[in-house]
């Protein structure tokens, strides 16, 4: 039986090392590379095709709604498995629309990771126990889940350019990692603004943040 080749994207090297070292005790799973962003976890999961993606749910550069969303646009076959702090039907809801496989909350036990990695990896969904809960809570009490949904307005474009604003990228440097030009990188900056009804760039950057577009603690 061939093993489950997994590629791990987290921006901590910590984290990912601790991933790491717990999956490796397992009989049956193989950890073939590691990224340190969403683009860097696109980018590997085409050249390599992993069975599973285990993905933070907040990355520099691409987060992890917008590096679901390539990686199941490019190799829709690679399962894709997220770990996150957030444990609200918002997000959740996001996420499995992007195309993941699975959510798992980030204090779950090692068991449980691995135990998500081979449901999702056979073609089933995995949701966090403690996510499963919220999202019956949600429908159960839907007026208290319509304020917070996730940037629809938005492209995936607009979402790569506004997450590279909050981050503080200049627009020279935006357009140089998008392979576009700055008046590109301009309009879009445009579109978002009048998309969302903001102003400044701060105001994209706490918008970026309400929305989990980009974390504090990332």
């Amino acid at each position: 039986m061939e093993s489950i080749k997994v590629l791990l994207a987290d921006d901590h090297t910590i984290v990912r090392q601790g991933l790491r070292s717990i999956l490796e005790q397992w009989v049956g799973i193989e950890v073939i590379a590691e990224a340190d962003n969403g683009r860097e976890a696109v980018r590997l999961t085409e050249q390599l095709k992993p069975d599973v993606v285990v993905m933070d749910f907040s990355m520099p550069e691409l987060n992890g709604l917008e590096a679901t969303c390539q990686i199941k646009q490019r190799v829709p076959e690679v399962k894709v498995l997220i770990l996150t702090r957030h444990a609200n039907q918002e997000y959740v809801k996001s996420i499995l629309n992007a195309g993941a496989s699975g959510y798992l909350v980030k204090n779950s036990a090692a068991e449980e990771l691995v135990i998500a990695i081979q449901v999702v990896q056979r073609g089933d969904p995995y949701l966090d126990p403690a996510i499963s809960q919220h999202i019956i809570d949600g429908y159960l009490n839907p007026a208290t889940t319509e304020s917070k949904t996730l940037e629809i307005k938005l492209t995936s474009r607009q979402r790569e350019v506004l997450q590279l604003i909050a981050e503080g990228h200049p627009n020279r440097e935006i357009a140089s990692r998008l392979n576009i030009s700055v008046k590109t990188v301009e309009n879009h900056r445009a579109n978002i603004m009048k998309s969302l009804d903001l102003h400044s760039t701060a105001d994209l950057t706490q918008y970026a943040i309400s929305k989990g577009i980009i974390s504090l603690d990332s």
